[in-house]
């Protein structure tokens, strides 16, 4: 009989990297908040050492702007950053839909479906923070059903600025409105029957709303 192995725990590097990283998406932090080692080390429990290295990871995710002998900062992007990154999601999140049509229907439908539930249940509870996780849930699920690593990864490099700003720009207001609610709502139905034409059409006016949004809001800020 093959011997069972308990999965060895995360590093506790590793608990602080995912838990500050949850706290940024859902605005714990807000955009450009300064993010005290010590505070963080105290909160948790831990010395300063597992935050540093969480800290360093953050940066590498784009999450968090480290400035020597200044402090640590939740990211805010640019003008230039939005646009670029809403050029990116354009190029990418449709192919990412073809392919998981083709290599995975049924399981992609399937998450995209308990995502649009989560996001009506927020919707009807006015909870930005819900509604913003179940909206990076149905967009998450086309590159997890793609079948294609190389395309995933390349997702995953933005995937938490586009998080924290979902949920810290977006959310607060779709929560107030159907309209991003039924977008999503479409995107789904475009997908089921195989309509890319005029999924990638929808997608593309949905980023680029989105990004509209972010560039107002931090304008605003």
């Amino acid at each position: 009989m093959k011997s069972l192995k308990l999965d060895a725990p995360k590093s506790l590097s590793q608990r602080v990297l995912l838990r500050l990283r949850q706290a940024i998406i859902d605005g714990e932090f807000a955009l450009g908040a300064a993010i005290s080692e010590e505070m963080v080390a105290q909160s948790f429990g831990v010395s300063r050492t597992p935050v540093r290295e969480a800290m360093g990871q953050l940066q590498a995710q784009g999450l968090v702007v480290i400035r020597p002998q200044v402090g640590s900062f939740v990211f805010t992007p640019s003008a230039a950053d939005i646009a670029a990154l809403c050029a990116f999601r354009i190029i990418i999140e449709p192919q990412a839909a073809e392919l998981a049509y083709q290599h995975d229907r049924a399981s992609a439908i399937a998450a995209m479906e308990s995502a649009i539930s989560g996001m009506e249940r927020a919707l009807a509870a006015r909870d930005n923070v819900a509604y913003g996780r179940a909206d990076t849930a149905m967009h998450d699920a086309l590159f997890a059903h793609c079948g294609n690593h190389y395309l995933a990864e390349s997702y995953q490099l933005v995937a938490g600025r586009v998080a924290a700003l979902r949920t810290n720009l977006t959310s607060p207001i779709d929560v107030q409105t159907p309209a991003s609610f039924n977008e999503h709502r479409n995107l789904l139905d475009l997908f089921t029957r195989g309509d890319f034409t005029s999924f990638a059409t929808l997608m593309t006016r949905h980023i680029t709303n989105s990004g509209k949004t972010y560039a107002e809001a931090l304008q605003v800020a």
